[in-house]
């Protein structure tokens, strides 16, 4: 978006707000400071999605859990 744009619309903002009350500004402060600071903390390194599998089991254990989970049905449902 063009900065005239963000500029008009924050002056939208408070011409609304100018008359509200000091303590629904301190309000509306404090809101909007979190929101920044809750955005900041927020940021998750895309890697830590990533890693090695943990599991007492051993590669064959696993495996062989899988396939007996499987179920195989061949019947055809009816709609």
């Amino acid at each position: 978006m063009s900065l005239a744009f963000e500029k008009n619309k924050i002056n939208s903002y408070f011409r609304l707000m100018k008359n509200w009350d000091i303590e629904s500004k301190k309000d509306l402060i404090i809101k909007l400071t979190q929101s920044i600071n809750d955005k900041a903390e927020d940021s998750h390194d895309f890697s830590s999605c990533f890693g090695a599998w943990d599991d007492e089991r051993s590669a064959d254990e696993i495996i062989d859990d899988i396939r007996n989970s499987r179920i195989n049905n061949r019947e055809i449902e009816e709609f």
